[in-house]
């Protein structure tokens, strides 16, 4: 029965894929290529209206990372979490979710490897993955592609929304598999 699933979860994405222009160029008559293209055209000059706003965030994350102001601000909330429940190796991925989906993907691999993806900080780690966005990333590219320089309330709300998923997550993990 799991293989069949997962036969089935390896070819649904590229089935999908096939279907739609297939289904758009014999069923709806419409020229596949020649749209692709004009949509293109038209994606071009939102992917250079964004190039700013993606490169300053990013450089911003690698900053934050390898200057040390991540592990000295870990360093400093861990005695304050840690009688909370918080494991020590969650507070990485925590605090990058909001900033770098792919710099808490890497700290949700690490625990993978080194406790396992079914241990107590696997699932709060998957948990947390899933129950979360990268919301200055999301921020940076809607804001950014139609020109809001104005946050106002959406980073407070977006970051309160962040730590409220950390929170449930925790409460969840510890309530279920704890």
């Amino acid at each position: 029965m799991m293989g069949l699933v997962q036969v089935i979860a390896a070819w649904t994405l590229p089935v999908i894929i096939a279907f739609i222009p297939t289904y758009a160029y014999f069923f709806r008559k419409i020229p596949v290529y020649e749209t692709f293209i004009d949509g293109a055209k038209g994606g071009l000059p939102t992917v250079i209206k964004l190039m700013p706003h993606l490169v300053g965030m990013l450089v911003a994350v690698s900053v934050f990372r390898e200057s040390g102001a991540l592990d000295l601000l870990i360093s400093a909330l861990n005695p304050l979490l840690v009688p909370l429940g918080v494991p020590p190796e969650f507070l990485p991925m925590a605090l990058l979710r909001s900033i770098s989906g792919s710099g808490s993907m890497a700290i949700m691999t690490d625990i993978f490897q080194a406790h396992g993806p079914d241990s107590f900080l696997g699932k709060l780690a998957s948990t947390m993955q899933g129950a979360s966005d990268t919301t200055l990333y999301v921020l940076t590219v809607y804001f950014g592609s139609v020109g809001i320089r104005n946050a106002r309330y959406a980073v407070k709300v977006g970051l309160l929304a962040d730590l409220a998923s950390v929170i449930a997550s925790l409460a969840v993990v510890h309530l279920i598999f704890h």
